[in-house]
């Protein structure tokens, strides 16, 4: 009888969520007000009028959360801090309750056996900073170490894990060149400014980090592949800047010391020169790069597509998830092949990776039935997989995300979460997609070989 090809020793297998999306209360105990808080509650801005106050509730139930996480087996669960709950304004004064809140977390992860992997910046700007230039301040790169150096000093040895930002090119693209996102910002000019701090406020992070800590810490971006529509000329050219701008724009400068050459294309007049020492903060050493994946993007030639000039093309019969996001698993594997061929040996972790299709409201008889989402987890899995055996280091698979929760832009009307939540009662409720997730952990991935049969895993 063959046997089931399993994942390597140590993997890593958890869950991910963000303190926005999840915690509620973001007042609560003296913390200041975050950029999103301001931009959820501007009308117009989020679907349905949602707002982060109560979301979750992990606030307050972190305790129940930490137990559902040990008894669906998670080895490992990645969580960001609300920086204004350490620095009210940012800056200044440090908020020792609300420092109090996150040991309490990981310490409560730690009993449970639940690896903490802590994330600095999940887009919660403290909104203090934003009325000073947010990350269009160069003085952020300071601020932003010493928020990370009041962590590490409080955190780091039970927490071993550290990255400093989470998607730095969500912000920008979001949040300062077409404001969708917080803080609302639509201007060509300061996207590339935006995106400069973020990198020297990273590179910042990691040197306040090698003065004081003694374990890992990383960079987290979002990469969707970008695959020509066809061989034609304008195609390849659109697919490259596109590459460029979503890509290579923050992993070359952290890695490799420079910025993609397609830059200066893509923004023009906008694009500034930076100085060369501005490189020599922005490239430290890290210890590894987490990998946000959920896509990939069959690319076109876009003339009004600005700042890039490129299109997406959809793909017919297809499956895309409520997000619009086609399902392309053999992406994943693609991308971590690129990561190790472009940037080298490295470790790599998923740090996120998931779906969101259409979910009831309430559980009906305690169940949420999801195959779909199931299959998406068995694939992408099964691609990480794949790359392992090519001979990528990757060390751990963060399920995105732990539970429903708040989608930005999106309120409460995209469902992610492999534990359902009623946002009336704030229930939890395992899907099944959780429960079969509980096998991979045990089996340490063995059952992905086996007959995929999403509604007879209880059985």
């Amino acid at each position: 009888m063959k046997k089931h090809a399993t994942f390597p020793e140590g993997f890593l297998w958890g869950a991910a969520t963000s303190a926005y999306q999840i915690e509620g209360a973001p007042l609560a105990d003296g913390a200041g007000p975050s950029i999103w808080q301001r931009f959820a509650h501007t009308p117009g801005n989020i679907l349905n009028g949602d707002t982060g106050d109560v979301a979750c509730d992990h606030y307050h139930r972190w305790r129940e959360d930490i137990a559902l996480m040990k008894k669906l087996g998670l080895q490992a669960y990645r969580f960001s801090v609300a920086w204004g709950r350490i620095f009210p304004e940012g800056k200044g004064s440090l908020n020792e309750k609300g420092l109090d809140f996150y040991e309490r977390l990981v310490d409560g992860l730690l009993e449970a056996g639940v690896e903490p992997l802590l994330t600095l910046y999940h887009w919660d700007l403290p909104a203090a900073l934003d009325d000073l230039g947010g990350w269009l301040n160069p003085d952020i790169a300071d601020w932003f170490a010493d928020y990370g150096e009041a962590m590490y000093r409080r955190l780091d040895g039970r927490v071993k894990k550290w990255t400093t930002l989470n998607e730095p090119w969500v912000v920008t693209d979001g949040g300062y060149l077409h404001g969708v996102l917080a803080p609302g910002h639509s201007s060509h000019y300061e996207a590339p400014v935006a995106a400069h701090h973020l990198m020297r406020a990273h590179g910042a992070a990691v040197q306040a980090y090698r003065a004081v800590g003694a374990h890992e810490i990383g960079l987290v971006v979002n990469i969707e592949p970008k695959y020509p529509a066809s061989d034609d000329p304008n195609d390849l050219a659109a697919t490259n800047r596109a590459d460029a701008y979503m890509n290579r724009q923050f992993l070359d400068p952290a890695l490799l010391g420079s910025y993609p050459e397609e830059m200066k294309e893509i923004f023009g007049d906008a694009w500034p020169e930076w100085p060369a020492k501005d490189f020599e903060l922005i490239c430290q050493k890290i210890d590894f790069v987490g990998l946000n994946y959920y896509t990939r993007a069959v690319t076109g030639d876009g003339p009004d597509c600005l700042p890039v000039r490129a299109r997406t093309v959809r793909q017919p019969h297809k499956t895309y998830t409520e997000t619009g996001w086609e399902v392309y698993p053999d992406g994943l594997s693609d991308t971590l092949l690129w990561l190790k061929n472009r940037y080298g040996e490295m470790p790599l972790y998923i740090t996120e990776n998931g779906s969101a299709f259409f979910d009831p409201p309430k559980a009906i008889h305690g169940r949420v039935i999801d195959p779909v989402r199931m299959h998406y987890l068995n694939q992408h899995l099964c691609a990480v997989r794949t790359a392992i055996e090519r001979g990528v280091d990757v060390r751990g698979y963060m399920a995105w995300s732990l539970m429903d929760n708040y989608e930005w832009s999106y309120g409460y009307a995209k469902r992610f979460g492999i534990v359902h939540v009623d946002f009336e009662t704030l229930e939890r409720t395992p899907k099944d997609t959780a429960r079969y997730y509980s096998k991979i952990i045990e089996s340490n991935g063995a059952v992905l070989d086996e007959p995929f049969l999403p509604l007879s895993v209880h059985t």
